[in-house]
């Protein structure tokens, strides 16, 4: 199977990392439209090579990690350039507006999926074996692509060793307003509400693991995140307006002096991780 990855940075190039090792794959190439992450990506024994986009265009799986806007345009410029056994996956994260650009006639070839998984950092550089290891793959309508397509997918997904989960792609890009795109913007404004401070350096001269924790998301790629956030806008609005319900709530509590209620505010949230175990 020869597979080229669209997109060196951490997704991509970490995904490389990963498909070395499944004794089905016998070609990694890349593309990439960033010049240093070409020469970076070679070094790093990423991929054997880049191709041109005509030479992608004959590969048995195309993977697109690359932002949301970037799959789209991608896909458009595929249709009739591909075989009707060729697998093209993305790894965006929001789903419905990809899924609803996909041009009818490849649609077969198309596999949405959303591997949750990822760091603060990009580049190349960034790239590490093990990034996929034992984290949630979602494959969103996974009924309208080929047989084919969808048996690649999972072969490909399940040998990296990810746990496979289905959902439409609305229901992925609700869900994933809460637990991915609204920390994210959690995380920024609390960094800037730091920096916002005259004595901010005072301030991080004090900070320690939760600061950092809460904080880590807002070293993110801002380029990348605009456009998560544009294509998932109404779903992360809906997310931001019932945290900050919650949070009035929590403010409220605590400057009525209401500490039972805050604490059994705090209890509740404790059962969260009664979920993840």
């Amino acid at each position: 199977m020869k597979i080229g990855i669209v997109g060196l940075g951490l997704m991509g190039g970490s995904l490389a990392l990963s498909l070395r090792k499944l004794s089905f794959v016998s070609t990694i190439y890349g593309l990439d439209h960033n010049g240093s992450h070409q020469q970076e990506a070679l070094d790093l024994g990423l991929v054997e090579k880049f191709v041109s986009f005509e030479e992608l265009c004959t590969l048995d799986v195309i993977i697109l990690a690359i932002p949301v806007n970037g799959v789209i345009k991608t896909l458009q410029d595929l249709e009739g350039k591909i075989s009707e056994n060729t697998t093209v996956i993305d790894l965006g994260s929001t789903k419905e507006a990809i899924v609803n650009a996909v041009p009818v006639t490849i649609r077969k070839n198309f596999v949405a999926a959303h591997p949750m998984t990822g760091t603060e950092h990009n580049g190349p550089s960034a790239a590490f074996d093990g990034l996929y290891n034992d984290q949630v793959v979602v494959l969103c309508d996974l009924e309208d692509s080929g047989t084919l397509q969808q048996e690649t997918a999972v072969r490909i997904f399940s040998g990296i060793h990810m746990r496979l989960s289905y959902m439409h792609a609305h229901e992925h890009d609700r869900h994933a307003a809460f637990i991915s795109h609204m920390p994210h913007v959690i995380s920024y404004s609390i960094a800037n509400s730091v920096l916002a401070q005259e004595d901010k350096y005072n301030i991080l001269a004090m900070a320690a693991g939760g600061f950092r924790s809460m904080s880590r998301l807002a070293k993110s790629s801002p380029h990348m995140w605009e456009d998560i956030f544009r294509q998932n806008k109404g779903n992360l609005i809906d997310a931001i307006e019932i945290f900050q319900t919650e949070l009035e709530q929590f403010k409220k509590e605590i400057k009525n002096d209401e500490w039972d209620k805050v604490s059994e505010k705090m209890h509740k949230g404790n059962s969260l991780e009664e979920i993840f175990s």
